[in-house]
């Protein structure tokens, strides 16, 4: 046996004991076990044949089902060619930051041929949440849903009758890491997916000669409640999602209980969950759920439209050849794909159930403020101090924070170096996070979306590129206003926190105005989240207690601009406690080393 899978059976016995011992200690909370291995298959789709990276064979992978309270254990086997992590996207991992999955912040990459145990707990936590690869583009195959169910059973709401996971996601026929590489380079926006789909289903939209694809069918029975656990597994784009004759009641968003509210369309963001109660109360016929991506109008770079549609069937609709609903399922009227408004009234509907114990503190004195602008700029060539610009061949495009595009590190990772005390010197360029854009200008001014030699936006370009992070004192309240320019795309940006949930205290269009928006903060019953979708040519507010030590990403769910470097890191500093203290993981650094 060789040195490798010695060492990989010797993990697993070990996980497997401490999983009897915790499950003999008592029957209240439990340990969830999954072996996830990770290859390359081939798929047949579009009348083509591709190659991808798969969990266990699964596209979507396979789901991680828990009560909440439970310890979740997932032994990693990496066979594929490629280093691997998975991040538990949503799950707070409290006093577990080296269970994270997150590349080279948390961890090294799993090396191909060898394998990785993650162990963390879900505690404090219901609702949907999910898991994906956190190593380059590769989440485009690999993810699936996680399912968090109350511990009492019961819901602030009428309990439904069935569970429905809908991940929205896409079908790519690419070498993925060829169109990362593209993106890190400057982005290439002739690099799009072949397709969207619904729970790994492309539908009948794209049928080609002797090849039909399957729809994603839900079949119900009239008067029964339904809850459609949505996550959007995307690389590119926010989707809208209806169900033809049927409204939903939103219930809860990214693992948090909303109060409840009525709608017939959900905007859900890269990185979302949303959880809908959907009652099957319709006449009985065939009806299309529909999966729509939206875009910003020209003149910001155009892809194609991507849709996709399943099938909700009522099991006792008419089954004669004449009738409609065998003939056509019933279509949903869509909002237009270039309609941004939708997606911004859904998201300020949202609010939070009264009472949550974090919430005086985030009303009282705030430690930290924090103004980010979202953007494109550029860096010249070969570390030039400067370079024409404007497409110039002489520059790189990049995404930033506050004018500074994330180097990501390339020898040790964030955790291990805090873990060593060897923050200087382990990494390019560490530098603290700008609280602030180095200059102010009309950051949604629409003329800077055309990038043109000359044009008015060149003289704003200049990018530089570090690794940056923020230091936080354990416990400290920060307030973070995230601003969507209009630097060379108008684009909304969905910011995804790692190791905590935020409150949206409020969303605007236009350039933020601290004297005069502050005021319309929701201070009461602000939803909490962990991705917030900050809109397109405006901006979102939102305020966490800096509570779990650790080094946590944060960054843009849109694949495109956390590889061109639209991405930070949030480090937590331990508290005063035991208890409040990173433990160390040697596993992390053992096992896991490139």
């Amino acid at each position: 046996m060789s040195k490798t899978l010695r060492m990989a059976a010797a993990i697993l016995f070990f996980y497997a004991a401490m999983a009897l011992s915790a499950g003999a200690a008592g029957a209240k909370a439990a340990v969830v076990e999954h072996t996830f291995v990770v290859k390359q298959v081939n798929m047949r789709h579009l009348c083509n044949d591709t190659l991808v990276t798969l969990v266990n064979g699964q596209f979507p992978g396979p789901a991680v089902e828990a009560t909440e309270g439970d310890t979740v254990i997932v032994h990693l086997i990496n066979e594929s060619p490629y280093g691997m992590t998975i991040h538990w996207h949503g799950v707070k991992q409290t006093l577990s930051c080296w269970a994270d999955g997150a590349d080279m912040i948390t961890q090294c990459p799993i090396q191909p041929n060898t394998t990785f145990t993650y162990r963390f707990n879900v505690t404090g936590q219901e609702g949907t949440l999910w898991w994906h690869a956190h190593v380059s583009i590769l989440r485009a195959t690999l993810h699936g849903i996680i399912i968090i169910r109350p511990k009492s059973g019961s819901y602030p709401f009428q309990k439904p009758h069935m569970d429905v996971p809908v991940i929205i996601g896409e079908w790519w026929q690419r070498d993925l890491m060829k169109v990362d590489k593209n993106f890190s380079t400057g982005g290439h926006f002739s690099d799009n997916p072949a397709g969207a789909t619904i729970n790994g289903k492309l539908g009948d939209l794209y049928n080609c000669p002797g090849f039909v694809e399957d729809n994603f069918i839900l079949n119900v029975e009239q008067g029964k409640t339904y809850m459609l656990r949505l996550v959007n597994a995307v690389l590119f784009s926010e989707y809208y999602f209806k169900v033809a004759g049927h409204k939903f009641t939103v219930v809860g968003a990214d693992a948090n209980y909303v109060k409840p509210y009525t709608t017939d369309v959900v905007g859900i963001a890269p990185g979302e969950t949303i959880d809908v109660l959907m009652v099957a109360d319709a006449p009985p016929c065939r009806y299309y759920m529909v999966a729509l991506a939206n875009q910003p109008p020209a003149p910001d770079p155009q892809i194609p439209v991507f849709m996709s549609r399943g099938v909700v069937q009522y099991k006792n609709a008419p089954i004669n050849v004449g009738s409609n609903c065998i003939k056509e399922a019933v279509m949903p009227e869509m909002p237009d794909q270039h309609d941004t408004l939708t997606s911004f009234y859904f998201h300020g509907n949202l609010s939070g159930l009264a009472g949550h114990s974090l919430l005086a503190q985030i009303q009282g004195h705030i430690d930290e403020h924090l103004y980010i602008a979202l953007g494109k700029g550029s860096i010249c060539k070969g570390n030039k101090p400067s370079c024409r610009r404007g497409l110039s061949d002489e520059a790189i495009l990049v995404a930033y924070m506050n004018n500074v595009s994330f180097h990501l590190p390339e020898k040790m990772s964030i955790l291990e170096a805090r873990q060593h005390a060897k923050t200087n010197g382990a990494f390019r360029g560490v530098e603290d996070l700008p609280s602030r854009p180095p200059w102010s200008f009309n950051f949604t001014d629409p003329a800077l979306i055309p990038v043109v030699p000359g044009g008015k936006l060149e003289e704003l370009e200049a990018t530089r590129k570090e690794t940056t992070m923020r230091r936080f004192a354990h416990n400290a309240v920060v307030e973070v206003v995230f601003q969507s320019t209009a630097t060379m795309q108008s684009d909304s940006n969905p910011m995804h926190l790692h190791g905590h949930d935020f409150f949206v205290l409020a969303q605007g269009h236009g350039n933020y105005n601290p004297v005069r928006d502050v005021n319309g903060y929701n201070l009461v019953d602000p939803p909490l989240k962990n991705t917030v979708q900050v809109p397109r040519l405006g901006w979102a507010a939102i305020r966490f207690v800096a509570d779990n030590p650790g080094a946590w990403f944060l960054h843009c769910h849109f694949e495109f601009h956390i590889a061109m470097g639209m991405a930070t890191v949030f480090e937590v500093a331990n508290g005063p406690t035991v208890d409040e203290t990173l433990p160390r993981h040697l596993q992390i650094f053992q096992n896991a080393q490139i």
